[in-house]
């Protein structure tokens, strides 16, 4: 099989001790994230050839950044040295009826200031046979859309299969040019991914008899979602994660995988939060894959929810777990009990 290719922004996440609130705080643990890098980390630990594809300064943050996705078995043979800063994120992780929150200081970051002419697809999708992107990106700055649309033509064009997570944060950008934007990409790609409201916030396309904070879901309505997600774009494969909130420390976790005019819903978890950052990334590493590697459709949206509802037992946004952790968890084996 070939590589898989993620393009995104690497970022250095802070946050408080435990569960401290960002005003507490008189140190912050320091970490690297971004929506892509997450994907790329999980498919890594799966044995995948994962690279991914950014710009960081030319400083030690932006070594350091390398270092820690390069750490993971990622290739990072395409990130790439140029800009003036690194971006990061604070989080601060919520408890019972406290949400987490997360606070972005990333303008004019390397990769947000990078142009076309700083990738070369030809040469980065030389091998791959997969591209996987998020909203997140195009949502930095105009110059990445362009890079955007560049690289699912340049993809498109070698046959080599796209899939796109929503990500809509309202933080980054507007509804109204998110849903003009991602109108424009979301034809190339093959394989969706989208939360609970990322289809409303970005195309107003609502699930009926769903009630969010009340924490109701109703399967039928996403059904329908994926459904004129699939009409409209002419997606191969839609999959959308269904989180029931509880509260911000337990929720119920599941996903929906649409393809062939088929829904495939996978079992329920009722998850004990540790860290629920980075979870829909995880999701979609989960997801690319099972598809990567010939699983059913039923199996692919059951080894994506496992391995998410894993994640959230880790701290940090990489999914540190294996493919026989997953799999172990699929089979129905969520016991907790110490492996000796």
């Amino acid at each position: 099989m070939g590589k898989i290719v993620c393009f995104g922004e690497l970022m250095l996440r802070l946050n408080p001790e435990g569960y401290l609130r960002i005003p507490q705080a008189d140190c912050f643990l320091a970490s690297y994230a971004g929506g892509e890098a997450n994907v790329a980390v999980s498919l890594a630990n799966y044995g995948e050839h994962a690279m991914f594809v950014t710009m960081v300064p030319d400083n030690p943050l932006g070594q350091s950044a390398i270092n820690s996705i390069r750490h993971w078995g990622v290739d990072v043979s395409w990130m790439k040295k140029g800009g003036e800063r690194l971006g990061i994120y604070f989080v601060e992780k919520g408890a019972s009826q406290r949400a987490s929150r997360v606070v972005y200081d990333r303008k004019y970051s390397s990769v947000a200031t990078s142009t076309v002419a700083d990738y070369d697809w030809d040469e980065i999708f030389d091998g791959a046979d997969w591209f996987h992107f998020t909203g997140i990106t195009p949502a930095l700055s105009d110059s990445l859309v362009e890079v955007c649309i560049k690289a699912c033509k340049a993809a498109k064009e070698k046959g080599i299969t796209i899939s796109c997570d929503l990500n809509y944060r309202k933080n980054l950008w507007s509804k109204e040019k998110a849903g003009k934007v991602m109108s424009e990409l979301v034809p190339y790609v093959d394989v969706l991914i989208a939360n609970e409201e990322d289809a409303q916030d970005v195309f107003g396309i609502k699930a009926e008899n769903t009630d969010l904070i009340g924490g109701k879901i109703s399967d039928e309505g996403y059904v329908e979602v994926a459904k004129k997600l699939i009409e409209r774009f002419g997606c191969k494969k839609v999959a959308i994660t269904l989180r029931g909130s509880i509260s911000a420390s337990v929720n119920n976790w599941a996903g929906l995988l649409y393809e062939d005019g088929k829904a495939y819903k996978s079992k329920n978890y009722t998850i004990d939060i540790v860290d629920r950052v980075g979870g829909g990334d995880s999701f979609g590493g989960g997801l690319i894959y099972a598809i990567h590697n010939g699983f059913a459709a039923q199996d692919t949206i059951e080894f994506a929810v496992a391995a998410s509802c894993l994640k959230h037992t880790i701290e940090f946004d990489f999914n540190m777990v294996s493919v026989d952790e997953v799999k172990k968890l699929m089979s129905g084996d969520g016991s907790g009990r110490v492996q000796r």
